[in-house]
């Protein structure tokens, strides 16, 4: 039987429980995203990192650390990233405001603060980060807003790309999201089911652009929960005609594919039906992703993770889920394969002090 962990689960604190290592400890529990409240200082976070590998050194440790509003560690000597739109910003500068300015800075700074989140992180021993966005600045999405580098998908592939520089640098894979595109909806994913009208031809014009023009750095991609109606009625998360017809076979993507958060409303709710978290799982990895998260469901009893984990246990039984090698390889790809840089070691070293001084 091929091994396959594609299950990303969270924790509740900023320890971990008896029934957090029984979870980790799961075959299908290929690794683990931390939020805030996992945090209460640096040293505790080297800590919970260190008990983690140390129930199975091929967990993949997680964070949504983007700079800007999505950071989720700020404090204890963590630099504050600027949101994505502050490089998009200093590239319109072009020309404007003497020498030093412009696009060649923005690049500049957009690989100083790669190498800046990412060595931090890894220092910490977090393996991996899902960033940066993609999404286009349409001026439209609350939930997209300044994360988004720029509304030209030029400018966003070639910041996004010297920032994946930086991470890479750094020693750490990166993640493009959220497929094709969230920046041209209004409603928020997390709380709605937003719908994108649009063909086709003119999301992978703009939208979706950047990720062809990324495809010899993208280590991981995320896609939307958002529906394409004039692509397929379900969203681009469980929807095979988006994952393998065009990111996969149009536009040639080989990497890892994430789901987003499956506890989502845009994740709960396929053919207008709600579904289960076992059931979207399945619907994810059957569309073409390799990993699915499921977030924000260890507090309380978590009962809804041990729910996820005897029904994916259940599915491979009986045949409904099949494990998929390739998928596996795809996320021990993604692990580091260099030693990371101890914390006071990177304080002091030049590539860093010189990257602190290039931010914007």
């Amino acid at each position: 039987m091929t091994l396959h962990a594609p299950l990303i689960i969270d924790i509740a604190g900023t320890a971990l429980t008896d029934a957090d290592r029984r979870r980790l400890a799961h075959p299908l529990v290929g690794g683990i995203i931390l939020f805030a409240r996992n945090w209460s200082s640096r040293a505790a976070l080297v800590q919970l990192c260190a008990e983690i590998k140390a129930i199975k050194p091929d967990l993949l440790v997680c964070v949504d650390h983007e700079g800007g509003r999505v950071q989720r560690f700020r404090t204890d000597g963590f630099t504050h990233i600027p949101a994505m739109r502050a490089f998009g910003e200093l590239w319109m500068q072009d020309g404007k405001a003497g020498a030093g300015s412009g696009a060649m800075r923005a690049m500049n700074a957009a690989t100083a603060a790669g190498y800046v989140l990412g060595s931090e992180l890894r220092a910490c021993g977090v393996d991996f980060s899902f960033t940066p966005v993609l999404d286009l600045d349409y001026g439209e999405s609350s939930v997209i807003g300044d994360r988004s580098f720029h509304r030209d998908p030029r400018v966003v592939a070639a910041l996004a790309k010297s920032l994946m520089h930086g991470l890479l640098q750094a020693g750490m894979g990166n993640c493009g999201k959220h497929f094709p595109g969230h920046g041209y909806v209004k409603a928020d994913s997390h709380v709605d089911i937003p719908v994108d009208r649009r063909s086709l031809s003119a999301i992978l014009a703009e939208d979706a652009a950047p990720y062809p023009w990324l495809s010899s750095v993208l280590t991981a991609v995320m896609p939307a929960h958002v529906v394409y109606p004039k692509v397929d009625a379900r969203p681009a998360g469980f929807s095979e005609k988006w994952l393998k017809d065009v990111l996969r076979g149009r536009l040639g993507y080989d990497g890892a594919i994430f789901s987003d958060d499956l506890s989502m409303e845009g994740a709960r709710r396929i053919g207008g039906q709600l579904i289960g978290y076992t059931d979207a799982a399945l619907a994810a990895l059957s569309a073409g992703c390799d990993l699915v998260l499921l977030c924000n469901q260890s507090l309380g009893f978590g009962e809804h993770l041990d729910g996820l984990l005897a029904g994916m246990e259940d599915a491979q039984r009986s045949g409904r889920w099949t494990p998929d090698e390739d998928s596996e390889s795809r996320r021990l790809a993604l692990l580091p394969d260099t030693p990371p840089q101890v914390w006071d070691e990177l304080m002091v070293q030049p590539a860093y002090m010189r990257a602190l001084d290039l931010l914007p």
